[in-house]
């Protein structure tokens, strides 16, 4: 089956610097249409509200990707050979209408759904999460695998704007995107605004795991618990490169001492497998706070342990 799909350039071939910069280089084609996953650049950081960049980051995690060789060292998975993946390119934006921009987004991912591809997307800033979840769960509410540093369920920002990067998924949960009761925020920390900042997300029922608690029980009961709160119903994996210590992923927006080591990040995502995932991103690399590409690369391989995940996937489903 997997000769029908499309492959990555052969790095033994083409070397890694040389060629087009496509997501695992693979092809860069126009549409969803065929695709079991649809890797796609959503170059928009509209929702930023201090350090912005994150609009740069598709192109660099593209770029890093190449260093991204076929097949998964633990799993032995060849994820293009088990499911069809390419590159659908960058997603419309307007760098100058916020509203705009969420529109023309959630557009750029109904299209991928009505395809019939699992959409896996790199950010931008995290507010582009919200128009991803308004395309994929149009039609019932998911639940969510959150890794970040921060909630993201603040109300509003600089007055009443009620879209920024810190607000998407109380907007999700208000516009009944998401079943709260199967949301789970993983690795939260840092200083807050104040002592309740994260009361309304807890009150509509959302478990915030926050890093003392994940250091002290560890990954594997840690993503237990996920997997029971999630269940077997559809749900969305969104993870913010900032749940990562900056000491290996400097290059974000809203960086937390703290975090995840990159392994510790490599084996939560490994433990997603198995369950009913319609799509997935990787947000809130920010090139311009780089140093050295190192947390581009950490984007990349994130990524690329999301896709193997969901080749997975389609692969069990296709074997049914």
């Amino acid at each position: 089956m997997g000769e029908k799909f499309h492959q990555p350039v052969d790095a033994a071939k083409v070397p890694r610097f040389a060629g087009h910069a496509t997501f695992m280089r693979l092809p860069a084609v126009a549409s969803a249409e065929g695709l079991d996953i649809a890797l796609a650049g959503i170059p928009w950081d509209g929702g930023t509200t201090n350090r912005a960049g994150a609009r740069h980051g598709p192109r660099e995690v593209r770029n890093q990707s190449s260093l991204m060789r076929s097949t998964h060292h633990v799993f032995k998975t060849e994820p293009f050979k088990i499911a069809n993946i390419a590159d659908v390119g960058d997603l419309p934006v307007n760098p100058i209408d916020l509203l705009d921009g969420l529109k023309l987004i959630e557009g750029g991912v109904a299209d991928i759904v009505a395809a019939g591809a699992l959409p896996l997307c790199v950010g931008g800033d995290h507010l582009t999460t919200l128009p991803v979840l308004r395309a994929v769960a149009g039609k019932a509410p998911v639940g969510l695998i959150h890794f970040d540093a921060h909630s993201d369920t603040n109300d509003t920002y600089f007055g009443d704007n009620p879209y920024t990067h810190g607000t998407p998924f109380r907007r999700a949960i208000e516009e009944n995107l998401l079943d709260p009761r199967r949301v789970v925020q993983i690795g939260i920390r840092g200083s807050i605004y104040s002592p309740d900042e994260h009361d309304w997300a807890k009150a509509q029922g959302v478990r915030i795991i926050y890093m003392e608690e994940f250091s002290a029980r560890g990954p594997e009961a840690v993503m237990a618990e996920v997997r029971d709160i999630v269940g077997d119903a559809p749900a969305y994996v969104t993870f913010d490169i900032d749940s990562i210590d900056p000491s290996m992923a400097p290059g974000t927006g809203t960086p937390e001492i703290g975090g995840f080591t990159t392994r510790e990040a490599q084996d939560l995502v490994r433990r997603l497998d198995g369950l009913n995932l319609v799509g997935a991103d990787v947000v809130e690399v920010a090139p311009p706070f780089d140093l050295a590409g190192m947390t581009a690369i950490a984007g990349a391989t994130i990524l690329f342990e999301l896709m193997c995940v969901m080749a997975r996937q389609v692969d069990r489903r296709r074997l049914r």
